[in-house]
């Protein structure tokens, strides 16, 4: 989800506070710099870890800032030129869509997805695990997870886990997962380092980019 772990209620509350909820010009959507890329848009449906719709999510559009969206094109040919194409889970997150994970994670009675997404670890402890955060890196809109799919056959990579399994093996350098699966996460980590962004060690996903133009912003207008 992010790498910043923080979980004190005053701050989830300053995060929405200090958000600004206007789309600066130079946040866009990807689409139209990634034509051979697929979208799985999870938080715009209800196939993630919550079970509905989140907060914020009133499109399956992807939006980035312009120098991530730029460096993630690039990306995209190097892996066209390998026979791979990008598939992607997420990028600019709402504050509100992060305050909507920090309620479900509140709400201990609804444990419908724990088999699918946290077997390992009771609800409550997201939070002090770092896998759920009171901010996100996602809002600050140069952040994305994804993954690759082999373009001949349409089949994703194996990666060992899914999209936002809570667990340690979807940590990136996990043993847990076999020498096939840890050299496709090596892949993605490779093409993803040779645009200029770097990873999450808990999730091999995960990836935000260098020198990113809004380091210290957080933004919280809908996704439409």
């Amino acid at each position: 989800m992010t790498s910043d772990t923080a979980t004190d209620a005053d701050l989830r509350s300053a995060a929405a506070e200090d958000a600004l909820s206007t789309r600066p010009e130079d946040f866009i959507d990807i689409g139209p710099l990634l034509p051979g890329a697929r979208y799985d848009i999870r938080y715009f449906t209800g196939d993630n870890f919550v079970g509905r719709r989140i907060d914020g999510y009133g499109a399956p559009i992807c939006y980035l800032t312009r120098p991530a969206a730029e460096a993630l094109q690039g990306i995209a040919v190097r892996a066209q030129a390998e026979g791979l194409g990008l598939l992607i889970f997420d990028c600019y997150r709402p504050v509100r869509a992060v305050a909507h994970f920090a309620r479900w994670v509140a709400d201990l009675e609804d444990q419908a997805r724990k088999a699918a997404y946290y077997p390992h670890l009771a609800k409550q402890d997201l939070f002090k695990e770092g896998y759920i955060a009171a901010r996100s890196g996602h809002s600050r809109g140069s952040t994305l997870d994804l993954t690759l799919f082999d373009i001949a056959t349409g089949a994703e990579l194996d990666m060992g886990t899914p999209f936002d399994l809570f667990d340690a093996r979807s940590w990136t350098e996990s043993p847990a997962v076999s020498p096939a699966q840890r050299a496709n996460r090596e892949k993605l980590k490779s093409l993803m380092g040779s645009g200029g962004f770097v990873g999450f060690h808990m999730e091999w996903w995960h990836f935000t980019l260098r020198g990113e133009p809004y380091p210290d912003t957080y933004f919280d207008f809908e996704i439409r």
